[in-house]
């Protein structure tokens, strides 16, 4: 990703961090890089373009949060990777939900369903379970996070239920594996 381009979508996720995403338009973001609106199309194309790479951006975080955590043990990787989702959610409120609704972050191109998948091939999941393994614990992981950022679940702070949660999804692709 060019500077130019990273610095945009920068300041797109800042001003969706700080105002809400219903904030977010070109005009808001090139006032915040000091460009005008026509400006920033030849770096991130329309509206559309710039949600998608907010999307990219996001998905760059996780992958920082989840190298900087995990390590070689599919366990590891996998608690690291329900830490990176819930994370992401608690700093980014306004721009999480667009892990769930861009086109771009669809299953076949997301990084996280990638990332999800290459733990649950390293655990010893079979082929054949890994794409159900992965809908499930993405749907819980999502679906946490998300309850958090609408207030729908206890915040992070009041409850380590999440850290249990994560033990027993590791346990679940144990037994899993032991199964098949």
């Amino acid at each position: 990703m060019d500077d130019k381009r990273r610095l945009i979508l920068d300041q797109a996720l800042a001003l969706v961090d700080e105002r809400g995403l219903a904030a977010m338009s070109m005009r808001a973001v090139a006032e915040r890089v000091g460009l005008t609106s026509m400006a920033l199309y030849p770096y991130v194309g329309g509206k559309d373009a710039l949600l998608d790479g907010l999307v990219d951006l996001l998905n760059l975080e996780l992958g920082d949060d989840v190298e900087s955590e995990g390590g070689p043990d599919w366990r590891h990787r996998l608690r690291a990777l329900g830490r990176a989702v819930r994370g992401l959610a608690a700093r980014h409120p306004g721009a999480f939900p667009l892990l769930l609704t861009r086109p771009a972050a669809a299953p076949s191109t997301s990084w996280l369903t990638a990332a999800l998948r290459a733990i649950l091939h390293d655990a010893g999941v079979a082929d054949a379970q890994v794409p159900r393994m992965a809908r499930l614990i993405l749907s819980f992981l999502l679906g946490y996070a998300t309850g958090e950022v609408t207030g729908a679940t206890r915040a992070p702070e009041e409850s380590d239920e999440f850290e249990t949660d994560l033990s027993d999804l590791v346990r679940l692709v144990e037994v899993t594996v032991r199964v098949a």
